[in-house]
């Protein structure tokens, strides 16, 4: 789970690009952080790059496949 000292820095959003899920390789389409929904584990990735790569982020095949869900979105301003 991330986590925050400052919650002066955040605020509530309820946009649809925090229920979309992402498959490892494809394309970033918000920088960010986000929360493999399988595991838990969490990454910082940037627009318009690649998300990991399966072989990048692994965990027991049994859990279920890698799909990396929004939960931080970084803004510019």
């Amino acid at each position: 789970m991330a986590l925050y000292k400052y919650k002066e820095y955040l605020e509530h959003a309820d946009q649809p690009e925090f229920d979309t899920l992402h498959n490892p390789g494809e394309i970033c389409p918000h920088s960010g952080i986000y929360r493999c929904e399988t595991c838990g584990d969490e990454i910082a990735s940037n627009k318009d790059n690649p998300f990991p790569p399966q072989n990048h982020h692994q965990h027991a095949e049994n859990l279920g496949p890698i799909q990396w869900k929004l939960i931080i979105i970084s803004q510019q301003r």
